[in-house]
């Protein structure tokens, strides 16, 4: 049934997500393998005071994620960021976000993830270090995600959703439990910190929310997306604020200062000194799930783009074909998870993780540049659709924050990231050329 295709003009994606699917996608693709090693780092720079980085971090990317929910009410077919600003500055732009988006950004991340997963997992099977071993894990979890996703986009998301409430669930217990174990003084905040020490901590913390722009790449598949893309995305944003918080209160209260010597699992050091050995072990697993609903969330959103470039002829035509059972872009999800495999098995993926971050915060700027440019454009605000009220404040203040941050990049990331659009600018022209000498009605 899989090769079987119908002409893909009458097949089209279904729109069976709500406003709690896509902020439960949103925190399980933001909550990942970051909250289990964050407040030990926190704590490390801050101490007590720590809590004031999680809230200035949340105000940022609350300043960036309304942007998004402005474009997705409006915006509202597959592609998320990729659509925003193709739509802004034409097929030349999107295609370079599209591309970094899923090759530069989030690909990479999920190789990370998986490896970082892996080296987990080997505690308890020491044959996962061997390096066939691990390729045969990697083949499994990316074929046994793509498999889940291509059988529909409702099923995807309820298996990512189901994996959000196992790995929430034993932090939410933690969180619980450690209330009635704070001892006051280690929250006692004995000097205020300074503004550099603050700000280096809160860029810390930024990469720590990235996640939640992805869960709109299925905006297509959303249900009533003017109301529905707002309220999921701030639903989202401020239950993943909450459990930050919340986590890093109960940690250091806990373990006060001994909790920046846990720098490798400060989670399961709390767990472990609230109810003993087996609730670092609980933590540890959890740990392992929370990756694994992350590449889930992630498999299932980032391959639109992908179908949305082929959609609009950026990419290879094969990549907008739909299952005709399952009504999913099921080519774009197999060579999503294809190029995830790859990465992940050539172990090269640490330094290109840096490259991801770098990334991720052109595409914040591209798409809130979109949002400007858009509002100048006639049929652009409709009744009932979601608008960023104060005129442009936000979204400046948005692009002075995106900005300060990509001020800390390196030279060397700098050339890395110019020479990556020069390269995709050529692809882009000479694959035009090549579909025009192949095509030349189209």
């Amino acid at each position: 049934m899989l090769l079987k295709m119908q002409n893909k003009s009458e097949l089209s994606l279904k729109r069976e997500l709500s406003a709690t699917h896509l902020a439960l996608n949103a925190i399980n693709l933001t909550v990942g393998a970051g909250i289990f090693v964050l407040p030990a780092a926190v704590a490390l720079n801050l101490g007590a005071a720590g809590f004031i980085a999680y809230i200035l971090c949340g105000a940022l990317v609350v300043l960036i994620m309304l942007c998004f929910a402005e474009l997705g009410s409006k915006i509202t077919r597959s592609g998320g960021a990729y659509a925003y600003v193709e739509t802004a500055f034409g097929p030349l732009a999107g295609f370079l976000i599209n591309t970094l988006f899923w090759f530069g950004f989030a690909a990479l991340a999920d190789a990370a993830v998986i490896n970082a997963m892996t080296d987990m997992l080997a505690k308890w099977y020491p044959a996962l270090k061997l390096s066939n071993n691990r390729i045969l894990f990697f083949i499994i979890v990316f074929g046994l995600l793509a498999w889940v996703n291509i059988r529909g986009v409702k099923k995807g998301s309820n298996f990512a959703i189901a994996a959000t409430v196992l790995k929430l669930t034993p932090l939410l217990l933690m969180i619980l439990v450690g209330f009635f174990s704070i001892s006051p003084q280690h929250l006692t905040i004995n000097s205020w910190p300074s503004i550099n020490n603050l700000g280096e901590t809160a860029l810390m913390l930024f990469f720590a929310f990235m996640g939640t722009e992805t869960a709109l790449n299925v905006s297509g598949e959303i249900k009533n997306p003017q109301i529905t893309i707002p309220k999921g995305i701030l639903m989202g944003i401020t239950g993943i604020l909450i459990i930050y918080i919340l986590i890093q209160f109960v940690a250091q209260g806990v373990l006060g200062n001994d909790l920046s010597q846990f720098q490798d699992a400060p989670l399961a050091a709390v767990a472990s000194r609230l109810i003993g050995p087996v609730g670092g072990t609980i933590i540890l697993i959890t740990a392992v799930v929370s990756m694994f609903g992350l590449l889930s969330g992630d498999i299932l959103a980032t391959p639109r783009i992908l179908y949305a470039a082929s959609k609009d002829k950026l990419l290879p035509a094969f990549l907008s074909r739909i299952h005709p059972t399952y009504a999913t872009p099921y080519w774009s999800i197999i060579v999503y998870s294809s190029v995830g495999f790859i990465f992940a098995s050539s172990g090269s993926f640490k330094q290109l993780a840096i490259f991801a971050s770098s990334s991720v915060l052109i595409i914040y700027l591209a798409v809130i540049l979109s949002m400007i440019r858009l509002r100048t454009k006639k049929g652009y605000h409709e009744t009932g659709s979601f608008k960023v009220p104060g005129g442009l404040i936000i979204p400046l203040l948005a692009i002075i924050t995106i900005c300060w941050f990509l001020s800390h990049i390196t030279v060397m990331e700098i050339i890395g990231l110019l020479v990556f659009f020069v390269l995709l600018t050529m692809f882009y022209f000479i694959y035009k050329l090549i579909r025009r000498q192949t095509n030349p009605i189209t």
